[in-house]
């Protein structure tokens, strides 16, 4: 299988899952993810863009005054997220787009956030790169995720998951955002890690040299 045949296959998979993303996503965020949402999206701050924005569920938790918009590479995961944003009329530019090669010029936002989607993006190194280049100097990176838990039997069912569920959907589950961060250039100010190693969310900003 080549790879653009491998991409084709992970896009219609999630464009399927958008059909029952969001009570899959609010079990998660009730029994692992606590409060992440509100912790991460209360700390954007001016233009802020999402990057795998889903169905749109941290609309409800960003600032009133930020400037917000999102892309995500599923149309139909988008179109949930249009009736959201009209729902709490709340102003959000969509578009469709890949976040390996984000459509924005250099430095054109004061925020980038991404909540629990580089678990799923097939190329974690590129997507971070460009939401660095995206950024402002000084800029923040506002990031959570599931990543490679800090208990070895929970790593031995998480290596199992990826078994079935990256050629499937190119989900994956022993990352770790932070370390790429680090590589990357930012300047980490928060981190959080808790449930068993699990879940992850930081802070990180980009150098004001930049």
């Amino acid at each position: 299988m080549t790879t653009t045949d491998r991409t084709d296959r992970w896009h219609r998979y999630w464009d399927k899952q958008s059909s029952h993303y969001d009570p899959a996503m609010r079990f998660m965020d009730r029994v692992l993810f606590a409060d992440s949402r509100s912790w991460t999206c209360s700390q954007a701050t001016g233009d802020t863009l999402e990057v795998a924005v889903g169905t749109g569920l941290n609309f409800p938790v960003y600032p009133a005054d930020v400037t917000l918009t999102g892309i995500d590479l599923s149309e139909p995961m988008l179109d949930i997220a249009r009736d959201r944003a009209a729902e709490l009329e709340r102003p959000v530019t969509l578009l469709q787009g890949n976040a390996h090669n984000l459509p924005f010029d250099d430095a054109s936002f004061d925020t980038v956030v991404c909540t629990f989607g580089l678990c799923a993006i097939p190329d974690e190194h590129a997507a971070i790169a460009e939401m660095r280049r995206v950024l402002r100097p000084g800029g923040r990176l506002i990031l959570v995720d599931h990543i490679r838990s800090s208990s070895a039997i929970a790593r031995g069912v998480q290596r199992l998951l990826e078994a079935v569920l990256v050629p499937i959907g190119g989900e994956h589950f022993l990352r770790r955002p932070l370390v790429i961060v680090r590589d990357q250039g930012f300047d980490v100010e928060q981190v959080q890690r808790f449930k068993i190693g699990l879940v992850e969310r930081l802070v990180a900003r980009k150098p004001a040299a930049s």
